[in-house]
């Protein structure tokens, strides 16, 4: 089939660009088959999200690391979900030990109600199961709704071990610390619980790569000399809650300059931007002109990789939708041998398998 005349334009030039872009750096290339795909809460376009399922079937289908996300139990204890508020990827609301226990509250600076982790005890939050966080669009995955339990990350670490083992090559957990600024004013550090765990566990820098969107929570890591890499996550309006809320005026697009990158290098390792802060979607859904955003980064020294990947047509430019159905999957492959052509080092992707398979060329 020949490409739309505007994709087969976009993607020519993406080719072309690649001998242009600085190339990956060197743990990134030292890897057999850079770019890295990244399972995105395991493979959460399959299964629900964060779940011992999730995270076997990404690293099944081609996944080299695996996401959790992190937030703190009342116990202080490290649970994997998207949120502290769990009524979207959860059974809690069906549980009725637990109704009082919703409420409201105000997390980075948005007013948020339903039921958060930070009130239950990690054995509460065992009784629970997990549920699609997104039923309308992934109806295919509400089949496994309430067929495993919230885990815990030291739980993540092992199965990723494990993992490891049968299939023969290192898994990398990918944990990310969520509301870090929040959950320290309320007594419950992510930093220093999860440091512990790295060192518990003895993760090295192929078995564990920390991210935050919060610069002052990878400092920390940063000062916990772990010998870990850190990775920068990057939103695409406004600024890091940590620095918003201490009055600092630095946004994410000031982050993505090459002064900002060159600060960002000061600590961490990678950047995690918006895919569409490298090739922007215009007013009218299709492909714009690739930003330099991937060149600055890797002048500076930085790897970088974008999220978040999805198949879905409403999740995808017009450039590569097929049929009308928003919930459709599109030419998933075109949007990633456009990114691959660019010389990124790592997708992050809630569909696994397709990015590997796309990186494999068959």
């Amino acid at each position: 089939m020949t490409p739309h005349p505007r994709r087969r334009s976009i993607l020519l030039a993406a080719a072309a660009g690649t001998a242009a872009v600085s190339a990956p750096t060197t743990a990134a290339a030292e890897h057999p088959r850079a770019p890295l795909v990244v399972g995105h809460r395991g493979a959460a376009g399959w299964r629900p999200e964060h779940t011992a399922a999730a995270y076997t079937y990404g690293v099944q289908t081609g996944a080299d690391w695996i996401e959790p996300d992190l937030v703190p139990t009342r116990d202080h204890a490290l649970v994997v979900r998207h949120e502290n508020e769990i009524s979207q990827t959860t059974d809690v609301a069906s549980h009725p030990e637990f109704t009082a226990r919703r409420t409201t509250k105000t997390v980075d600076g948005r007013s948020v109600t339903g039921w958060f982790t930070e009130d239950f005890t990690l054995a509460e939050l065992k009784t629970l199961r997990a549920v699609e966080r997104l039923p309308l669009v992934r109806n295919r995955n509400t089949v496994f709704d309430g067929r495993h339990e919230v885990l815990t990350f030291q739980e993540v670490v092992d199965l990723a071990r494990r993992l490891s083992k049968e299939h023969g090559r290192t898994i990398a957990v990918f944990p990310e610390t969520k509301h870090p600024t929040y959950f320290r004013s309320i007594g419950l550090e992510l930093e220093p619980k999860l440091a512990a765990l790295i060192r518990r566990n003895r993760l090295g820098p192929r078995e564990c790569v920390v991210q935050s969107f919060e610069p002052t929570s990878l400092q920390r890591i940063a000062a916990q000399e772990l010998g870990v890499p850190l990775w920068q996550a990057l939103g695409t309006t406004g600024g890091p809650y940590d620095l918003v809320s201490s009055g600092d005026p630095t946004t994410y697009k000031d982050m993505m300059t090459p002064t900002g990158l060159a600060k960002i290098a000061a600590y961490a390792d990678w950047i995690g931007p918006d895919k569409t802060s490298i090739v922007p979607v215009g007013a009218d859904g299709g492909l714009g002109t690739p930003t330099p955003l991937l060149a600055d980064a890797h002048a500076a020294g930085l790897k970088v990789g974008p999220y978040t990947f999805r198949a879905e047509n409403q999740f995808l430019p017009t450039d590569f939708r097929r049929g009308t159905g928003a919930n459709d999957f599109g030419d998933a492959f075109a949007e990633y041998a456009l990114y691959y052509g660019l010389g990124v080092d790592a997708v992050v992707t809630d569909f696994p398998d397709l990015a590997a398979i796309a990186r494999s060329g068959s």
